[in-house]
Order: C-alpha cells, then structure tokens, then sequence
C-alpha cells in the first residue's frame, strides 16, 4: 500500500454554523482521490455538556490494520532499528485494528479543550495528489530538503517582523 504526505488538521469552532459544507468538500476532495481521510474526529459539547461524536475514515479495517502497520514500523524502526521495526509493525497493525487512529481517548481530550456549545475536530488525511510528484522527484534522483506548509499568517508574522528589524 502507498501513502503520500500525512496531514494532521486540527479545528474548532466557537459559533459552527453547519450546514453539510464542510462535509461535502471533503466528499468531493476524496471522490477525486485528491486526499483520502485516513481519519477524523468531531466533538460538539452541547450547552448542557452532553457530547456528539461523529467519526469517519476512508479506510476499511484491512487497509488501516497497513497503515498501522506501516506507521508503527517506521516508528519501531527509528527506536530500536529492525528489531523495533518488526515489534513496531506488529503493535501499529492490532492499534488500528478497529479501523481507527483517534480512539476514546481523544474524545474527552477534544471534549475538555472546547467551550460549551462549542465544536472541535481533528483529521488525519493523506495527500494523495501528492504522490505522482513525490514518486518523479525520487525517479529523477531527487530528495525533498524541506517540507512545510505556508499560511497567510505566517506572511503576515514574516512583514511583522520585516517591519522590527
């Protein structure tokens, strides 16, 4: 199984006014195989505290049980070289056997973040687009020095600080 670059998004809104929009830009965002939701998880806390949890994955058990698999080798790997890698496989396969990375326990960690009435996600999604470019780059002989995401904001602190020289 291929994955292209992982994207841990983490979001929450005070005042969420859904409508369905988000959801279905994320519905036309995987149908065109431009990411792919390894997996997400949204908390609302009600004004009385009671909690809505909506969970959804793109995966079926089999291809998480390999991404748990594969993740958990590269960590085991990093840890304690084949041997780690070997554990690392077998733990990261039986961790995501339900088809899940965020479990319980991210529930009540978003659950205590958020106000009352207020909603939080966080999603793991895959770029898949992004793996015909990576696969060419290492083809032509190439290794990617850096990898990072530019927000306007970060603009902004960049004339922030142009202005404090």
């Amino acid at each position: 199984m291929t994955f292209g670059p992982m994207q841990m998004l983490v979001v929450e809104f005070t005042d969420g006014k859904f409508k369905g929009d988000i959801l279905a830009e994320l519905k036309r965002l995987t149908d065109e195989d431009i990411v792919r939701m390894v997996d997400m998880l949204v908390v609302r806390k009600e004004q009385d505290g009671e909690l809505t949890v909506l969970q959804m994955s793109d995966l079926d058990k089999d291809e998480a049980r390999e991404f748990g698999a594969v993740v958990g080798a590269l960590i085991g790997l990093g840890a304690d070289g084949e041997e780690g890698m070997n554990v690392g496989a077998v733990r990261g396969a039986e961790a995501l056997g339900d088809g899940h990375l965020f479990h319980q326990d991210e529930v009540w960690y978003l659950a205590d973040a958020i106000p009352m009435g207020g909603t939080a996600g966080v999603a793991l999604l895959e770029h898949r687009w992004a793996i015909p470019l990576r696969d060419a780059i290492e083809e032509a002989g190439g290794a990617v020095l850096a990898d990072e995401w530019v927000h306007p904001a970060d603009l902004v602190a960049i004339g922030h600080q142009a202005t404090h020289i």
